[in-house]
């Protein structure tokens, strides 16, 4: 017994100094990454003064009458410099030479607070004008909320208020100061905004993909949005995370999303995903925000945000001779996806006029681009692979609907084994009712798929509703396809789930 007993003792203090040993490692790790970075800025400054040395001794002609305020080294210094004749380097004003006709094109017209830098994170938040409802405060409640206060100082969170009318900037600003004067104080929150100078002309852009002229000009302008906030983040930390204006946040997502970057290789990976839904809880090295701010700005007019991260990923890794397949994985590798989602989009309209957010997918991984919102639009299936606890599809409606039974039928003739289990059916009511147990965040279960079907009635008391979900509790070991999905003020079709890799239309149901 006094054997078993020592051997535990002298297995638990190994443990406890291999623990203290990881804990050394990560934090010598994550200084130099600090280090790296700050060396990076310093070359980018650098290079910036030489410029400008460059500019001066071209302007004056090398006049000897300039410099005869310098020492007779510095004098052959800058003769050394003016006597280059160095290549014309791409920049900014290249894709957008409009910046030329005004000097503070590039400077916030707009900024508040302190400027914080060195700090392991930045988030960075944009927010326009809407026309129906602000979700920024709730969402800047929830990230701070969740900070423990050694997190409050190794952060900076910066919200972006892509307008240039000036009174509603100041309008936001001052709501903002009101509600988060501590937080300003410290240097954890900043508030930003463009001048009208930063934007070209957008109203004769080009339509493209069948979308309208104002989601053209309303993308074009989200693109030059984060392209701008990103320019501001580069130089503040070591990780750049971008996120909505109408999100919440899970607890500890801050030392999750941080430990989780510490533990990958900073050449293994170009995007770590937090989030499945747009670009949210998207994690990026800030070094890496020069070549994607730079390729943003190359193809800002031609194509959403989305899209062209993925084509960085696909110049990064694809060969041109390999299948698509091969191409996913390859870009699996710079895409890192963490599971589960560590922020939800709560936001039912969205900042172009009339969308109306209907749908959320958390956390499912979509393949190959069928989405959701295709399938919703009968433009495409939904295709997802292997759904795992935590994971759920969420439909909201324009208004309130009356449901009064609803049929999810998974599987078919061809693949009876291919079926949907452990999912269960919820909605969200209207207005909340004591009398039923509720989860956490307000939904009701009232269903469950059994044998791969789920079906059942809703009581009239739940009634209207505004939204409905299906939760996934178990990991599922086949992927899923989502064929058909409409809805009406009559009728609300039964969401079908085919896990099959080809389309089955869905049916209707009467409500």
């Amino acid at each position: 017994w006094k054997v078993l007993t020592a051997l535990h003792i002298l297995f638990c203090i190994r443990t406890q100094k291999l623990v203290a040993y990881q804990r050394e490692f990560h934090a010598l790790k994550e200084r130099l990454r600090v280090a790296e970075h700050r060396t990076l800025q310093r070359s980018s400054e650098l290079n910036n003064i030489l410029e400008q040395f460059r500019r001066v001794i071209a302007e004056t002609n090398g006049s000897k009458d300039a410099l005869t305020n310098f020492s007779d080294e510095t004098q052959k210094l800058l003769k050394e410099l003016a006597s280059r004749k160095p290549l014309q380097v791409p920049n900014i004003y290249h894709h957008l030479p409009h910046l030329l006709n005004n000097e503070g094109s590039l400077h916030p017209a707009v900024h508040v607070g302190l400027g914080r830098t060195g700090v392991s994170m930045v988030m960075g938040i944009p927010t326009v004008k809407r026309k129906v409802k602000s979700y920024l405060a709730e969402t800047l409640h929830s990230l701070i909320n969740k900070l423990s206060p050694e997190e409050k100082h190794d952060c900076v969170i910066i919200v972006f208020v892509g307008e240039t009318d000036t009174e509603y900037v100041q309008s936001v600003v001052t709501g903002l100061e009101k509600e988060f004067s501590i937080e300003f104080s410290s240097g954890l929150l900043e508030v930003i905004s463009p001048p009208a100078s930063y934007y070209p002309d957008l109203k004769d852009l080009k339509e493209t993909f069948g979308d309208s002229r104002e989601r053209v000009r309303w993308r074009t302008k989200q693109n030059l949005d984060y392209s701008f906030l990103m320019m501001y983040a580069v130089s503040k930390g070591v990780y750049y995370v971008q996120l909505e204006d109408d999100i919440v946040a899970k607890p500890n997502y801050f030392a999750t999303m941080k430990n989780f970057a510490l533990q990958l290789s900073s050449e293994d990976w170009m995007i770590l995903e937090f989030s499945q839904l747009g670009f949210i809880g998207k994690m990026f090295q800030a070094p890496d925000l020069n070549l994607i701010v730079e390729f943003i700005l190359m193809f800002y007019k031609e194509k959403p945000i989305d899209w062209l991260l993925d084509h960085i990923l696909w110049v990064k890794v694809c060969n041109p001779e390999k299948d698509a397949k091969h191409c996913e994985r390859q870009k699996s590798s710079l895409r890192v996806r963490f599971r589960p989602s560590l922020f939800q989009h709560v936001g039912l309209h969205s900042s172009l006029a009339g969308k109306i957010q209907k749908l959320t997918v958390d956390v499912w991984n979509v393949y190959q681009g069928h989405t959701l919102e295709k399938t919703y639009l009968g433009e495409d299936f939904f295709w997802a692979i292997n759904p795992t606890a935590g994971d759920y599809v969420l439909f909201k409606f324009d208004k309130p609907i009356n449901i009064e039974r609803f049929l999810f039928r998974s599987g078919n003739q061809e693949h009876p084994g291919d079926r949907i289990e452990n999912t269960t059916v919820e909605i969200l009511p209207f207005s909340s009712k004591e009398k039923y147990k509720r989860t956490d965040d307000r939904f009701y279960r009232v269903g469950q798929f059994e044998k791969g079907v789920a079906e059942g009635a809703v009581d009239t008391s739940f009634n209207p509703v505004v939204a409905l979900r299906l939760s996934v509790v178990q990991d599922s070991a086949v992927w899923a396809i989502l064929s058909e999905v409409s809805q009406s003020h009559a009728i609300i079709c039964p969401l079908i789930f085919y896990i099959m890799f080809i389309f089955y239309p869905a049916e209707c149901y009467p409500v």
